[in-house]
């Protein structure tokens, strides 16, 4: 399961990477605003590096942060693209929020293993 996880995690933050330097005409649009995209793709991209590196999710989450604000100063470079503070903040925040629902899952979970445990 770890690997299976561990592959979506990187597929995603693969998909976010095109997303956000690739052109913008190949760039998927929804009807949540551009404040919206990046939050859904970035909590997403928090709760799967949190499930998939359980044992080092503060570690993980700091790295995180630190490539999401790469990620966003590599856009002056990508034709067509804007680097934005207000995206930075909105991603970095998103993703914690993310690593954050990971870990509140894991704790449900741990302790619903530990219920049955003792009911068995």
């Amino acid at each position: 399961m770890s690997i299976f996880v561990r592959f979506f995690a990187w597929l995603l933050a693969a998909a976010v990477t095109f997303a956000t330097l690739g052109p913008p005409g190949l760039r998927p649009h929804s009807d949540l605003g551009q404040d919206g995209e990046h939050a859904l793709a970035f909590i997403l991209v928090g709760l799967a590096f949190g499930l998939a590196y359980r044992q080092r999710r503060l570690a993980v989450a700091a790295v995180s942060v630190v490539l999401i604000g790469l990620l966003e100063l590599m856009q002056f470079w990508a034709p067509g693209r804007h680097a934005r503070l207000e995206d930075f903040l909105v991603d970095a925040g998103t993703a914690c929020i993310g690593f954050a629902l990971a870990a509140v899952a894991d704790r449900v979970m741990s302790r619903s293993r530990a219920n049955s445990a003792l009911t068995s």
